[in-house]
């Protein structure tokens, strides 16, 4: 509240305080950042989103998933699944992180399983000491290849950010934080995340690095898509379904 001075001019000189309420102005909402340690594009994408959102006074709200229930639940494969891919990808998120000239190594193994990395980014830290943590298992492992699957190895690097290592592995492990894991999963899932990373800005997705763009376009308010013109694409009906045929065959 503000209390506003009047004086008033000509005849008897008087004052008045007058109370005045200021607008409430509320803070905008943080970007949700969407991701899994073992996504090469999630540790780029981890590199860049602060510097892409703090300038419009946003926050980032990073929630781990767990990659593998984002295909279970949209019956899809991951790329690592498909030879092919698996290789393209490889070179496509290298020459990105030549680019961008970030740190990147290829980890111990890949697929590998992110549970005890996600598991420690799900605990609800202090937002500096989140940051910390995740910045650490990110470049464990992508940017120095060490990988981030070993119980010991995380612990020392936990403890090198002056924390204590060994508690939050514990904690990570207890049936609560699962479930927390799991939780965070099922809600991306509801709110229509298939991929990693992704983000969410006032209820919309985008998703992958190249599409941060688009993202940035969009907290600019210069976001070229209309809903008109969305809507057009929507309602394009599907005329041809293609059969899915079981895995391996």
């Amino acid at each position: 509240m503000l209390w506003v001075r009047v004086i008033a001019m000509g005849g008897t000189s008087r004052e008045k305080w007058y109370a005045h309420r200021l607008p409430v102005v509320e803070p905008a909402s943080p970007v949700a950042f969407y991701f899994d340690f073992i996504s090469p594009y999630a540790y780029l994408g981890w590199a860049q989103v602060h510097a892409l959102v703090e300038p419009f006074g946003r926050a980032v709200s990073p929630i781990p998933v767990l990659f593998a229930g984002l295909l279970d639940a949209h019956g899809n494969v991951g790329p690592a699944e498909i030879p092919a891919k698996r290789a393209y990808i490889f070179k496509d998120a290298l020459r990105s992180a030549l680019t961008l000239k970030i740190a990147f190594r290829p980890p111990p193994s890949h697929p590998f399983n992110p549970l005890l990395a996600l598991r420690i980014a799900s605990l609800p830290l202090a937002n500096a000491d989140q940051r910390r943590v995740i910045d650490t298992l990110f470049h464990a492992a992508w940017g120095s290849g060490a990988g981030v699957t070993d119980a010991g190895e995380v612990t020392q690097r936990l403890d090198a950010l002056g924390l204590d290592g060994a508690a939050i592995v514990e904690r990570a492990a207890t049936p609560e934080n699962k479930a927390r894991l799991r939780s965070n999963t099922e809600a991306a899932v509801a709110s229509g995340v298939f991929g990693v990373p992704a983000l969410i800005i006032d209820g919309e997705l985008f998703w992958g690095i190249d599409s941060f763009a688009h993202a940035k376009r969009r907290l600019a308010g210069n976001d070229p898509l209309t809903p008109s013109l969305l809507k057009s694409f929507s309602d394009v009906p599907a005329s041809a379904i293609r059969s899915r045929a079981p895995r391996g065959t």
